[in-house]
């Protein structure tokens, strides 16, 4: 059990052909290792089979948010270039003369120069940012400033990329595949600069396939933030502090998930931040209670899962607190070997690569 602990027991090598650049074809094409979670018997198979896995009153449980356009290029007053990496979707106000819409948000920058206080940055045409404090860790909070006129949704949809992961890069750089790919079916809540990958297989179609069993499906919120590349560093995992994200869990859903554990149906949480949010808002008799918050729940081996049942995940980088929630849930030893079969069996990893299933 110590051993589920040591930071170099989740390293594995990955060879640089198993990190997928581009999405499957079609969603539901993603290949799909499926696993259970108390025999550890292994299939192969393609995503749109996980419909088989379903049985009726069984319960779906998605993460609504929505990536935003959180990358900005502009340019500094003096001329230089500046890269703006927005950390949160913006909050936004009315100026005092209601000729302007402000809005603040702290952010990363790269430029030659950390900028100062006080100073303009220009983000394009109509979106202008004033540095309004230097913080901790190089983050810097910063109000940009548009025309009242203007739709600040609109403005980023303009003006911004789509923040893909470092490890997905590309000659041709952002395109519009990523701006269709790069987000859920059923994305609703703006608020990610990272999407919750495990949903990008789902397709409307799918969705309808699982349905059609006399699968509930409901939705709750966690906006992922740019602390889900943040690497541990500590040697002992349980030193690391993870980063806390936004959640937002309705009356409705509760109900449904509170609803389906009494009937006996299986809670299948699609992705990581699914499954911290639930056990989350859980009590400890895993009832689920309705609200909104700051989640910091940090699972490793050993946790006692009071809600969620089944998993539906992509593979994980190393050395991860994603990969730690999953051994939680399989056992390190068994998880870490089938990570070298996948990768021996060509499976694609990271946010547009292959998924895995673990169920009981």
């Amino acid at each position: 059990m110590q051993q589920d602990f040591s930071l170099q027991a989740y390293n594995y090598t990955l060879p640089p052909e198993n990190i997928a650049q581009h999405p499957a074809d079609a969603r539901e094409n993603s290949r799909l290792l499926i696993l259970n979670r108390n025999t550890h018997e292994q299939r192969h198979g393609s995503f749109r089979d996980i419909v088989e896995l379903f049985q009726p009153g069984d319960l779906l449980v998605l993460n609504n948010t929505k990536v935003f356009p959180a990358r900005l290029y502009g340019r500094k007053e003096s001329g230089g270039k500046v890269e703006v990496f927005l950390l949160a979707y913006p909050v936004e106000s009315l100026s005092p003369d209601s000729s302007t819409k402000t809005a603040e948000v702290t952010c990363l920058i790269k430029s030659s120069k950390r900028p100062k206080p006080g100073s303009t940055l220009l983000l394009g045409p109509e979106l202008k940012a004033t540095v309004s404090e230097l913080l901790a860790d190089g983050k810097v909070q910063i109000k940009l400033r548009y025309k009242a006129s203007q739709d600040l949704a609109a403005i980023l949809s303009n003006y911004g990329q789509v923040p893909l992961p470092p490890y997905i890069s590309r000659n041709e750089g952002i395109t519009e595949e990523d701006r269709k790919r790069y987000q859920t079916v059923y994305a609703k809540e703006p608020g990610a600069v990272a999407a919750p990958t495990a949903g990008l297989h789902f397709s409307k179609k799918l969705l309808h396939a699982i349905h059609e069993k006399g699968v509930q499906s409901t939705e709750i919120t966690l906006h992922v933030g740019h602390g889900t590349f943040a690497p541990v560093r500590c040697a002992d995992i349980r030193e690391h502090q993870i980063h806390e994200e936004y959640i937002a869990v309705s009356k409705e859903s509760c109900d449904k998930i509170n609803a389906t554990r009494k009937k006996g149906g299986k809670i299948w949480a699609v992705g990581t931040t699914t499954v911290r949010t639930i056990e989350f808002m859980a009590d400890s008799k895993g009832n689920v209670q309705a609200g909104n918050g700051w989640c910091d729940l940090y699972i490793l081996p050993g946790y006692a899962f009071k809600t969620v049942d089944n998993l539906i995940t992509n593979f994980h980088l190393p050395e991860s607190s994603l990969l730690f929630l999953v051994s939680a849930i399989y056992g390190r030893e068994a998880l870490m070997e089938v990570y070298q079969q996948a990768i021996a069996a060509g499976y694609r990893f990271y946010s547009y690569g292959d998924a895995m299933v673990i169920y009981v």
